[in-house]
């Protein structure tokens, strides 16, 4: 898939470019080599990206967004240096804890998915916290991917499975949502910024038909306008999901 160079759009409401509440979900890749090529500590970097976070957040529900899923922290990234890890796990924490008010003042439901038993305890804490006094939100679903895999979920969802009576995708995607605690919905947009191209473990199941944009820019720069725009460039796809297009089917 091509990278994308999206243009910015015209003055129009991209929320009203929608016919339904979209599912967004963002990898949020680049922190560290956004923090390196500053000589920073790469720990600066994840601080950036959690202001990044926060702004693109504050602006979801004007654009349509229903459900915004950040990936956080991947499970393999367990694979890096633990000073690193370990800042990232404190910096989710302080965020956890500075958005709160913010969250409830604005009506939105707060849910981790991901491993728990992991984390610090005192993370876990504090999204335990976060998800029972954010639970009665409705104008913005927020799900933070926190050591999160989806072939671990899947593999997770399947061995509960095999027990069902029920046998279907539909009855399939409602064990994944137990396992994911928040809910599986199926995503429409997924953003990737960083200049990578891959999925890298994420929301397989619920990507299966979801309009991929690429960006080279790294996620501490990533905007409410770059959001703006991606949500815009997805509106002006026509997305079939195996149908013919319009113009063919008449």
């Amino acid at each position: 898939m091509l990278m994308q160079t999206i243009t910015r759009p015209s003055s129009l409401n991209a929320a009203l470019l929608t016919d339904h509440p979209l599912h967004v979900a963002i990898i949020c890749d680049g922190n560290g080599r956004w923090a390196t090529s500053r000589l920073l500590p790469r720990s600066a970097g994840h601080r950036a990206g959690a202001n990044a976070a926060r702004s693109v957040i504050r602006s979801s529900p004007h654009l349509g967004i229903h459900t915004l899923t950040l990936f956080a922290l991947s499970s393999a990234n367990w694979k890096r240096p633990p000073a690193e890890v370990n800042a990232i796990l404190d910096i989710l924490r302080e965020y956890l804890l500075a958005e709160i008010t913010h969250c409830l003042n604005e009506g939105i439901r707060l849910n981790i998915i991901g491993r728990r038993d992991r984390i610090p305890p005192a993370l876990r804490e504090t999204i335990a916290d976060a998800e029972a006094l954010t639970s009665k939100g409705t104008a913005l679903h927020l799900r933070l991917a926190i050591d999160y895999s989806a072939r671990h979920s899947l593999f997770q969802a399947a061995s509960k499975f095999y027990k069902a009576t029920d046998l279907s995708p539909e009855s399939f995607g409602s064990v994944l949502s137990e396992v994911l605690r928040g809910g599986s919905t199926d995503v429409d947009l997924l953003i990737r910024t960083g200049g990578e191209q891959r999925l890298s473990d994420f929301l397989l199941w619920e990507c299966a038909f979801a309009e991929f944009v690429f960006m080279d820019k790294r996620w501490p720069d990533f905007t409410p306008a770059d959001l703006r725009n991606a949500v815009v460039e997805f509106a002006r796809r026509e997305r079939t999901q195996g149908a013919l297009p319009r113009e063919c089917a008449s």
